[in-house]
């Protein structure tokens, strides 16, 4: 039997975005809310699991290479990145896509290798300053 990937059982092994660390994330339940649980080493991280079709669609509407952008809760996102888009206002869910409150950031550093996995977005592999674009 094949487990399907994304699961509890059977997560999505992921590298970030400059492939210097290994993490893992699969889609959860969370009061009556899907969620996706991202695990690197110790630290658990939640994000609403709408993250993913609404950044395909604003990466679409954008067109080309957006920044990721990667920071902290506790640091201020760059404009025009994936971070600032993920917790800004002006997204679909007007706000933070991550549930965790300390740990809502590094939107930029966690979603676009997922992206990228299910063959939605491109992602660049550079040691700094990657960037994304829809596929």
């Amino acid at each position: 039997m094949t487990t399907e990937k994304g699961t509890k059982e059977s997560p999505w092994k992921l590298k970030t975005p400059p492939l210097t660390s290994d993490y893992e994330m699969y889609k959860d339940v969370k009061d009556g809310k899907e969620i996706l649980v991202c695990t690197v080493g110790k630290t658990v991280l939640h994000y609403d699991f709408r993250c993913i079709k609404d950044l395909h669609e604003m990466l679409k509407k954008h067109g080309g290479w957006m920044d990721l952008g990667s920071a902290d809760e506790q640091k201020p996102a760059k404009d025009g990145t994936v971070e600032a888009w993920g917790r800004s206002s002006e997204n679909p869910i007007g706000g933070w896509y991550g549930l965790k409150k300390g740990l809502r950031g590094r939107f930029g550093m966690y979603l676009p290798p997922l992206m990228e996995a299910l063959g939605l977005a491109e992602v660049e592999h550079n040691p700094r300053n990657n960037r994304m674009r829809a596929v």
